[in-house]
């Protein structure tokens, strides 16, 4: 696999297209679908050395070809192989039929199956192709797989779930291993599929990277090599005032404590200046519990206007704490024409009539970040986010094409997305970032990675990678101070790889 970036996926339309592509330029199909089962049988005989049988369950398509072929290979090394088969595998076709032919053993129905203490049982019944709910028959069969505790070692995908976006098609198997082939889909990635996937295991069956990469579309799994051309490296020639000047907006007096957290977070990510810009009220709560990071009084939109003007700012973060309604919504139209992450109460201020932040945003280079968790999400685009026939990527796409901005979708399977139709995963979030305040660490480190000079969707990229990788760091009892303490840490640890 070393010839195929590990980031790469493809959805199953694209990983069609690769083995169309692969058959017209000479490269047999049924060496694909060998090569796929002999990977399957590989890993089986590597991860279950004590199975006491293999259950191999193939379906009516390529996949149960892939089972075919895993099940000869199992037979041929000396282990205890019982085939069943979903319809009847006379009627299979093609590359399928072949395979079926060569295995030459019994098969029998699947109805017939039932799991048994010893057993591993092969799921070949349905790819990442899968688009419709599975029969009654299957599903009955998953749950009893189910109850008896069994491993199970699954062929592309765990059966039942799209491999477009992850959910579950009425039930699916649960996996310990899947072995995929050339590429991860976003059903691996995208919740609830990740959870069901197990150890997943990439095989290389001979597709030509040229083909890989010209059926590809622009959707990848999040990491370095997405932005780290971008990171602003500290060399000797370095100065605050090259590194950005990153300004936070606070909340009330009662609601400070999330604008630090997001000030602290931008100044470990390496923003020159960081300022918290606080109401009148906040000020003494602020100005003691803050060192390194400035402090200015802005109370209105006079005053922020004042301040635009006579200072050089280079990015903003405004949300975390501050309160919702029309003063978030006045100072938000104040910055139209300066990069800003909008987070929290900053997006819910906007509930009732999105398209007044969306039309204040349209014009020139893309300089929006967005940052909305499920709710939030669903507040700003109803309709995109209650259409069922969409995955995580393609809403957040459309969102980012409908605001003009960057996309941070947030979850334990976060998205991010640009209006140019660049979308990533990100992958490395550990279920501890789910704590108070972790939102407001990563919009600071957003804002600092704008302030620095980023385009928006490469620092929401980074950010939300380092903030996967600071909580690493955290481990599993940190608080969002811990987080924010150690995106310094996680952003040196980066910065030295390149």
């Amino acid at each position: 696999m070393a010839h195929i970036p590990s980031h790469l996926l493809l959805t199953p339309d694209e990983m069609a297209r690769a083995d169309r592509m692969s058959a017209e330029s000479g490269i047999p199909s049924f060496d694909l679908m060998q090569r796929a089962g002999y990977a399957v049988a590989a890993t089986a005989l590597s991860l279950f050395p004590a199975a006491l049988r293999f259950a191999v369950l193939c379906g009516p398509g390529n996949n149960g070809g892939d089972g075919y072929v895993a099940a000869r290979q199992l037979a041929e090394s000396g282990a205890d192989i019982t085939v069943y088969a979903l319809g009847d595998p006379d009627d299979l076709k093609g590359d399928a039929g072949r395979a079926y032919q060569l295995w030459g053993g019994l098969v029998a129905p699947l109805c017939e199956f039932e799991p048994r203490p010893g057993d591993v049982v092969i799921d070949a019944l349905f790819g990442a192709g899968l688009s419709r709910t599975l029969p009654d028959d299957v599903t009955a069969l998953i749950s009893s797989v189910e109850r008896a505790g069994v491993p199970v070692l699954a062929v592309d995908l765990p059966s039942g779930i799209d491999g477009r976006s992850g959910r579950p098609l009425g039930a699916a198997f649960k996996a310990d291993c899947t072995v995929t082939f050339m590429a991860r889909k976003p059903g691996h990635l995208l919740l609830p599929g990740k959870s069901l996937c197990g150890d997943i295991k990439v095989a290389d069956i001979g597709i030509p990277r040229r083909i890989m990469e010209a059926v590809r579309g622009r959707l990848s799994e999040n990491g370095p090599q997405i932005w780290s051309a971008n990171l602003p490296l500290v060399g000797a020639d370095s100065h605050k005032y090259r590194r950005g000047h990153l300004v936070i907006f606070s909340g009330e007096a009662s609601k400070t404590g999330a604008a630090r957290l997001s000030a602290i977070a931008g100044l470990k990510t390496g923003a020159g200046l960081v300022t918290v810009a606080s109401p009148e009220n906040a000020m003494v709560a602020n100005a003691a519990q803050l060192t390194a990071v400035m402090l200015r009084k802005v109370d209105s939109e006079a005053e922020l206007s004042d301040w635009l003007e006579n200072a050089k700012l280079s990015a903003f973060v405004l949300g975390p704490g501050f309160g919702i309604g029309s003063h978030a919504r006045d100072f938000v139209l104040a910055l139209k024409d300066r990069p800003l992450v909008l987070d929290a109460d900053g997006i819910t201020s906007f509930r009732d009539d999105p398209a007044i932040l969306f039309d204040a945003f349209a014009d020139g280079e893309t300089h929006l970040v967005l940052t909305p968790h499920e709710g939030e999400f669903g507040r700003l685009f109803p309709d995109i986010a209650a259409d069922e026939t969409l995955s995580k990527p393609e809403k957040a796409l459309k969102a980012a094409r409908r605001a003009h901005a960057a996309i941070v979708y947030k979850g334990a399977d976060t998205v991010i997305a640009s209006p140019d139709g660049r979308v990533a995963i990100n992958t490395n979030g550990p279920p501890w970032l789910a704590t108070a305040g972790s939102g407001d660490v990563l919009a600071g480190m957003i804002g600092a990675f704008l302030a620095q000079g980023l385009p928006t969707f490469e620092a929401a990229a980074a950010g939300v990678y380092l903030h996967g990788q600071a909580a690493g760091l955290a481990g599993p009892y940190m608080t969002a101070e811990d987080l924010a303490g150690l995106a310094g840490q996680a952003m040196a640890d980066i910065t030295a790889r390149f």
